[in-house]
């Protein structure tokens, strides 16, 4: 009804079907719609051509790769290149769990745990504490390798992956509690704790049964961070393992760095490689955005 005579608007009022409402489609904003979509398939075909080629010649045959055929598809289709590439890469790929998925649970605990305590119980010196463990994310993994190898030789940690393992921990820590910090600063109620002090419950218990069970979103960034990383990790793999004891980025290394390297088997085995992390991303990856900006705004 309009306001001066209380009467319907006439039927010729409504907004046309197909437009939004006070916006109508003009010959210039289509264009530009169509051009838009037009570069993001662009971009998307480019960033897709490296992973075709990787995946078309995983499944080729030794005389089929070449420089000219490269675009082509497999002709025939064979899957003894993959067989190839796990019988080289399954031992390590075991190994490689067995890294990776300690150093996201150790670290995110831990970090979560520093994290409460930096951002709710402001004991004298937190601040300088909390820049401290900061500084550990600027030191360059180049410029501690030797010591660090003389460290964990030193304290007597079986050399392989309890040594990558206690190494990543403790380089994940910095991140681990940057995130939970930020995360409990500014997502968790101070009324919260506050009500479970009031009912008794010294820190400890605080952090068991208040704030763990509301600290998902903070947990899927560092798990999937962690996992990522010590999966991923070849300098560390280098310095403190080989192939016989190491993770699977040395063995992939191994096997496309022979003397006469089978680029079938290599493509296979780097397909292999980062499976795993695609599929923690496609499992963990719907709350990985949310949990990443959930501390970076105060609410």
């Amino acid at each position: 009804m309009t306001a001066a005579t209380g009467a319907l608007p006439p039927a010729s009022a409504k907004t046309p079907r197909g437009t939004r409402r006070g916006w109508r489609a003009t010959p210039i904003s289509v264009v530009a719609r169509t051009l838009r979509y037009a570069l993001l398939l662009l971009f998307l075909a480019i960033v897709l051509m490296p992973a075709y080629v990787l995946l078309v010649t995983s499944f080729k045959a030794g005389s089929d790769i070449g420089v000219t055929g490269q675009w082509n598809l497999p002709s025939p289709w064979t899957t003894a290149s993959w067989a190839k590439a796990w019988d080289s890469l399954g031992p390590s790929f075991v190994r490689t769990f067995e890294l990776a998925i300690p150093v996201a649970v150790i670290s995110s605990i831990i970090g979560s745990a520093n994290g409460f305590v930096l951002s709710r119980w402001r004991f004298p010196g937190a601040d300088v504490v909390f820049t401290m463990i900061l500084f550990g994310m600027f030191i360059p993994y180049q410029a501690v390798m030797i010591p660090l190898r003389d460290i964990v030789m030193t304290i007597g940690v079986p050399p392989g992956i309890p040594t990558l393992v206690f190494v990543h921990c403790i380089y994940g820590i910095p991140i681990c509690t940057l995130i939970f910090r930020n995360y409990y600063a500014t997502i968790v109620p101070v009324e919260m704790i506050e009500a479970a002090t009031v009912d008794g419950a010294g820190l400890l218990r605080t952090f068991t049964w208040i704030i763990l069970p509301v600290s998902m979103p903070g947990f899927v960034v560092t798990i999937i961070w962690q996992f990522t990383s010590a999966w991923n990790d070849y300098l560390f793999a280098i310095f403190l393992s080989n192939t016989r004891n190491g993770p699977i980025t040395i063995a992939l290394n191994a096997l496309a760095g022979a003397q006469s390297p089978d680029y079938a088997a290599s493509m296979a085995g780097a397909l292999i490689t980062s499976l795993p992390t695609l599929v923690v991303y496609i499992v963990l990856g719907r709350w990985f955005i949310g949990g990443l900006m959930a501390g970076s705004v105060k609410s």
